[in-house]
C-alpha cells in the first residue's frame, strides 16, 4: 500500500479549466505519457509513444494502459481533424485487443475516424511496434456533446 498525502489541495484533484493552445495539441495527460502527433489530417492521424522504463507494467513490458491512451488519443485527432475546432465529444466506448507485448523502442498509433449519424463517430487504430508488427487494435464510439458546448464545472 501506498502512503498518500495527509491532504490533497483542491487544485490537485479538480475540476480544471484547460486551455490548448491549438485545436489539435496534447492535453496535459497526453504530454505527460509523450505522445506526439505526427500526423492529423483527412480523419486520419498518426502519433508516436516512446517506451521509457516509467511505463513498464510488473513484467518489463509496456503497460497496457499507455498503448490504449495512445490508441485512444490517436482517434481523437482523427476525430479533431475533421469536426470544427471547440466541438465538445467523448469516447463512450472502446474494446482493445493485445497481439503482442511491446518490450522497448517506439510504438505508432495509426487511426482513422467515420462519422455514424448525427453525433456519433466511429474510430479504430492499429499500434504498431519498432518493427512495424501490429501490438494493438482498438475500437472505439465517440459521441458529440449535444449542445457542442461543455459547461465549465461550478467552483467548490
Amino acid at each position: 500500500m501506498t502512503d498518500l498525502p495527509e491532504t490533497i489541495s483542491s487544485e490537485s484533484t479538480g475540476p480544471h479549466n484547460v486551455k490548448l493552445n491549438d485545436w489539435i495539441s496534447c492535453a496535459p495527460f497526453e504530454t505527460l505519457l509523450n505522445m506526439e502527433i505526427i500526423i492529423a489530417k483527412n480523419a486520419k492521424a498518426t502519433l508516436r509513444l516512446p517506451f521509457y522504463y516509467d511505463y513498464a507494467q510488473g513484467a518489463g513490458l509496456m503497460h497496457g494502459g499507455a498503448i490504449v491512451s495512445l490508441a485512444d488519443t490517436a482517434v481523437v485527432m482523427a476525430i479533431k481533424s475533421f469536426l470544427p475546432p471547440q466541438t465538445h465529444f467523448a469516447t463512450i466506448s472502446l474494446n482493445s485487443k493485445f497481439l503482442y507485448p511491446v518490450k522497448k523502442g517506439i510504438i505508432t498509433a495509426r487511426a482513422e475516424a467515420i462519422i455514424e449519424g448525427d453525433r456519433t463517430i466511429r474510430g479504430t487504430a492499429t499500434v504498431f511496434n519498432d518493427d512495424d508488427k501490429p501490438v494493438l487494435e482498438f475500437q472505439s464510439l465517440f459521441k458529440i456533446a449535444r449542445d457542442r458546448q461543455i459547461k465549465t464545472p461550478p467552483e467548490y
